[in-house]
């Protein structure tokens, strides 16, 4: 009697807990509870597959160790012929012979993660050619594809989208799913842009409009403002000679907000350094005085001011001419940090929310179709045995609602088609139980001694049908991408639910009619 009790308080209980988190569902906003989050499938979104560039992270780590390495070369005054990038990632250095054991001493000393590919004399020049090691390359490589898939969930986290599934495909694709989201324009923009920050001084020292013919200095390079006429939108691109040497990123960012312009009533963006970026920030507003310094995002001017004095503090501002959203889309991906290498779009679909109802309402009626019949089937053929499966079947549904909505999973349409499967199977294991306790019955046991029996040996055979689905389930969920996830989610919460119908829940009910109320006869 106890041990029923007992029983009885934990069914109803997890029948509350499940109950609680159903409700928010069909009456949101009732209690601070998640609902069931719908699918791409079910409420329409968008749907991308990004391939990241990783060949380009490896391309700039080279770039950065060939600055790191003229400016080390440059402070022990090694005097070099020449220092340049070749066959894209690798480095040529060339020194006289007679400064060639104070290379080799300083690539030893300083730069050993760096690999010497070959060495060569020629006229009295020393050349070493320099790379990275192939294992480490493949190391910067998925680096990058894990540093993208982090960036882009960032600036998707703070652009607003509900449950988006970001994950890897393979070794350099990054799979993107947004559920209800209606400017698909604008979040392509936003995790698209790689978002690197710099800021380069101006080449004051060369003519530009001598670079534009051609003759553009090794150290510099052209690139150019965009700018928008409000009035005709005609669109005018101002070149600029820049020095290709970064003075700063925005790797040391820490802060980006939209902020209004009292004078002209614009929206800018406001952008705050860490502490070291605000001494490198605060060093070289001070060493270029009534220089420019162009804020460069994506090899794209947004401005170049004149230097006036030395700024301390570590702020800064981006003015570009923004409108709001413009403003605070690139405030975003500042704060999410630069992609560590470009993103290509592979693969673009957009489901409408049509789509989605007609999924919705197409999957319900099947589902309650199937749940109808089945109901139908147990109550004719088991008689009011079929009506207890007939309960466990509902409450089977009601937990795995419950688990979707606490789990914070996402219900697909394939999520769907593992409820319906799901509702087979809840009453397979009553079928396999109520057989069990014919035959003991036939043998001429009372009905408590044939439900006992009948529970007892269905046990074994139950545990390990489950089991083994349960473990398909999970192997789905682990390997799987979309709709074969969606549809292990409900096959793994079914799974869990049916047995604990089966054998608690419908057992218990037996036993209050056979204990409590000491019924005589069995209606199977």
């Amino acid at each position: 009697m106890k041990n029923l009790s007992w029983r009885l308080i934990i069914i109803a209980a997890v029948i509350l807990i499940a109950a609680v988190y159903v409700i928010p569902t069909f009456r949101p906003g009732i209690w601070p509870h998640k609902k069931i989050n719908l699918g791409l499938d079910l409420q329409g979104g968008m749907h991308l597959v990004l391939e990241v560039d990783a060949d380009k992270a490896v391309d700039n780590t080279i770039e950065r160790m060939g600055q790191e390495l003229r400016e080390m070369l440059r402070k022990e005054q090694i005097r070099t012929v020449g220092l340049d990038r070749i066959e894209a990632a690798k480095l040529s250095v060339k020194v006289a012979d007679t400064e060639a054991d104070r290379l080799e001493e300083l690539l030893d000393q300083e730069f050993r993660d760096l690999r010497i590919v070959k060495r060569s004399d020629s006229e009295g020049v020393r050349e070493v050619v320099l790379d990275l090691p192939d294992k480490e390359a493949d190391h910067i490589r998925k680096m990058a594809v894990d540093q993208a898939l982090e960036t882009i969930r960032n600036r998707i986290d703070q652009f607003g989208v509900s449950e988006p599934d970001i994950r890897i495909q393979g070794e350099r694709r990054v799979l993107v799913q947004l559920p209800g989201i209606k400017d698909t324009k604008r979040a392509k923009g936003l995790i698209g842009k790689t978002a690197l920050l710099e800021f380069k001084l101006l080449d004051e020292d060369h003519d530009i409009e001598s670079a534009l013919k051609g003759n553009v200095p090794a150290s510099s390079e052209i690139l150019y403002e965009t700018k928008e006429d409000p009035t005709t939108h005609h669109i005018s691109k101002i070149p600029y000679l820049v020095k290709k040497r970064t003075s700063l990123t925005g790797a040391y960012l820490t802060d980006a907000k939209v902020q209004i312009d009292s004078q002209y009533n614009e929206p800018y963006v406001s952008i705050t350094f860490d502490k070291k970026g605000a001494r490198l920030f605060a060093r070289i507003t001070e060493e270029n005085v009534k220089k420019r310094l162009a804020i460069v995002l994506d090899d794209n001017i947004y401005s170049a001011p004149v230097i006036q004095e030395k700024i301390a503090g570590g702020e800064a501002r981006i003015t570009g001419n923004f409108t709001t959203e413009e403003a605070r889309d690139l405030a975003i991906v500042l704060r999410a940090g630069a992609l560590p290498a470009p993103v290509q779009i592979l693969e673009e679909r957009t489901v409408g929310p049509s789509l989605g109802t007609d999924s919705i309402r197409m999957g319900l009626l099947s589902m309650c179709v199937g749940g109808l019949l089945v109901v139908l089937f147990m109550a004719i053929y088991y008689k009011g045995s079929g009506i207890v499966a007939d309960f466990a079947l509902i409450l089977n549904i009601l937990l795995i609602a419950g688990g979707l909505a606490g789990f914070g999973a996402t219900l697909t349409l394939p999520g769907i088609a593992g409820i319906i499967l799901t509702i087979g199977m809840a009453v397979d294991a009553n079928v396999l139980i109520f057989e069990r306790i014919r035959e003991e019955m036939r043998l001429g046991k009372t009905p408590r001694a044939a439900v006992d029996a009948g529970y007892d040996r269905a046990t074994l055979t139950i545990l390990d049908a489950n089991v083994t689905t349960l473990i398909a389930a999970l192997v789905l969920f682990q390997f799987g991408t979309g709709p074969v996830k969606g549809f292990a989610v409900t096959l793994s919460l079914g799974v869990v639910a049916s047995l604990f119908t089966a054998l608690v829940a419908t057992r218990a009910i037996f036993d209050y009619f056979l204990i409590n109320r000491k019924i005589r006869t069995i209606s199977i």
